[in-house]
């Protein structure tokens, strides 16, 4: 049914935060901050087979992404970073990792806590 994953990030900075992390092929794409409907139908479109994740920031930016995806792809799975952190690029990689196995994501054994 799935190709594989696609996990959808607000920018480059988190794209760059996570990849290390993971021990599997996952397609990262970034939004680049506030999108509109038709960017982001144009963004998903080639993966409209993969599983859905996004792991946006917590905060306003962030919720009217997941505000988006929910309308338009309510298949979607939310990651979420602790309020803590705000934001995943300063969120530290071994609670991104537990985020993402939690998702059943493939992870690095380093990053395991």
């Amino acid at each position: 049914m799935f190709e594989g994953k696609c996990l959808i990030v607000e920018g480059r900075s988190d794209k760059l935060r996570i990849a290390p992390i993971l021990s599997e092929e996952v397609i990262i794409l970034c939004t680049n901050g506030t999108i509109g409907l038709h960017q982001l139908e144009e963004l998903l479109d080639p993966y409209e087979q993969y599983e859905l994740f996004t792991f946006f920031d917590a905060d306003a930016s962030g919720d009217k992404l997941r505000a988006l995806m929910d309308r338009h792809y309510p298949e979607a799975e939310h990651l979420r970073t602790m309020p803590t952190y705000k934001e995943v690029e300063t969120t530290p990689r071994r609670v991104l990792a537990t985020i993402l196995l939690r998702a059943h994501f493939s992870i690095h054994k380093e990053y395991i806590l």
